[in-house]
């Protein structure tokens, strides 16, 4: 397994509605291990197994549900 984070920052995320969403959307991805989301910082954290999920699914994900990525950035674990 290679572990991987993701960090994102959405432009129009607003709520708990918002947050359920994205966590609901993110978790059900085969890969994912946690998914955090603020809403107060527009922010939203993943770590997964880059060999059952790549990066682009989860952008991807995050765009199909109609939230703007302003920024992101990724770090990959050594195990």
């Amino acid at each position: 397994m290679s572990k991987a984070s993701v960090y994102f920052r959405l432009d129009n995320l607003s709520g708990k509605k918002d947050v359920k969403k994205i966590k609901q959307e993110l978790d059900s991805l085969p890969g994912v291990l946690s998914v955090s989301v603020n809403d107060r910082n527009d922010t939203v954290a993943v770590d997964y197994d880059n060999s059952g999920v790549e990066y682009n699914r989860l952008e991807g994900k995050i765009q199909e549900m109609g939230f703007r990525i302003l920024s992101e950035a990724n770090q990959t674990h050594k195990m």
